[in-house]
């Protein structure tokens, strides 16, 4: 019994590091809080968790998918939000949330194709889907592969983020991982899981290739404004990966202070580069756990929820997160964080519209918050 409650009060402290916002060995710049005046809370009846946002070829919404499967839209004349899609045919018992998100789907990284109107969509459960412009039921892509790529990829257990090349067509997407699920995140981190995926789809050929395999928890991933090549978050290790699409190789171009999540590229007029949205702040305990994979693959395989035991911790302690800004080689430019109502929220992603506004996501948040930039 003694030796059950060490190996418990170990998992839970490990968590607790999971959560912590101490100091790390990472020197940014210092961060700018954003003033409370200048944020707009705009509440969503229903669901949680916008994660990911996208504005259609005028400029419409923006969009987001939230916990209940949904995907909803901002109607900026009307000051409210309203059913734009779905992911799965099976409603009931919808608005239960994360507790039914795996028959409901969880839509999380979204983006236009704008010659077609079609919105393309990364759900965690149903794969990668697309609805036309006019909404309702999203279907899966078709897609064929080479022969020599086809075993284990029949399915994605974790797709993620993704953007598209508006010229080509071509879709790159992230299937965090082949082993864990979205509800057992914490565990895919943990245990050093490396066996996500960078993915191309190719709508006319219906071609799906791999672009880079081994991957720790791949998460956001943004083209950049020349189209040659890709930023990657690679979640678990706390750094941005650049993946050119010339040449198919990868580099690691910056460490961040905490774990990043989405990446949507800058249309700010002081220096552009990417903004990385920073789920929350890496502690000095967590390093260690993470760099010896020993010990986190041990909490895993413990009796206990480490994923239920994040969540309710998570909520208790109030990590936050914060939104970076980077160059195109992973430079710290800028970093800001909120106060009030996104004090302790996670930051899944940072989307800067035409007009400059920043739209903050957060997977554990009822509201998407909007900030005039050109005010603070």
């Amino acid at each position: 019994m003694y030796s059950n409650l060490c190996l418990t009060a170990t998992a839970v402290a490990a968590i607790f590091a999971l959560l912590a916002i101490s100091t790390t060995r990472f020197s940014p710049p210092l961060p700018e809080t954003l003033d409370e005046p200048n944020i707009e809370y705009l509440s969503i009846d229903g669901g949680v968790g916008p994660e990911s946002f996208a504005f259609d070829s005028a400029g419409g919404g923006p969009y987001t998918g939230i916990s209940d499967g949904r995907i909803i839209k901002w109607l900026p004349d009307k000051q409210r939000w309203i059913d734009f899609a779905v992911t799965s045919p099976n409603r009931t018992g919808c608005e239960e949330g994360e507790k039914e998100e795996e028959r409901c789907g969880r839509p999380l990284g979204l983006r236009f194709k704008h010659g077609d109107g079609d919105l393309y969509i990364a759900d965690a459960y149903m794969g990668l889907l697309h609805v036309g412009a006019n909404g309702g039921l999203a279907k899966p892509v078709e897609f064929e592969m080479e022969e020599d790529q086809v075993l284990g990829f029949h399915s994605f257990t974790f797709a993620n983020s993704l953007d598209i090349d508006q010229l080509s067509g071509h879709v790159y997407f992230t299937d965090s991982s082949s082993h864990y699920h979205r509800r057992n995140f914490a565990s895919a981190i943990l245990s050093g899981d490396s066996s996500g995926r960078l993915m191309k789809y190719d709508p006319k050929s219906k071609q799906l290739s791999l672009l880079l395999g081994n991957l720790s928890f791949p998460n956001g991933v943004s083209l950049s404004k020349n189209r040659d090549f890709l930023l990657l978050a690679e979640t678990t290790k706390c750094r941005i990966l650049k993946y050119w699409l010339g040449t198919g190789k990868a580099e690691v171009v910056g460490e961040l202070p905490g774990f990043p999540d989405n990446i949507k590229r800058s249309r700010s007029s002081k220096g552009g580069g990417f903004w990385v949205g920073i789920h929350s702040r890496r502690g000095g305990v967590l390093r260690l756990i993470l760099s010896q994979s020993w010990i986190g693959k041990g909490l895993v395989k413990l009796p206990l929820d480490v994923d239920k035991i994040y969540s309710y911790l998570g909520k208790w302690i109030g990590s936050g997160g914060v939104g970076v800004r980077v160059s195109e080689e992973g430079e710290v430019m800028e970093i800001i964080e909120g106060k009030a109502e996104l004090r302790g929220r996670s930051f899944s992603e940072v989307e800067e519209g035409e007009d400059g506004v920043l739209w903050i996501g957060s997977i554990n948040s009822p509201f998407a918050a909007k900030i005039n930039v050109s005010k603070y």
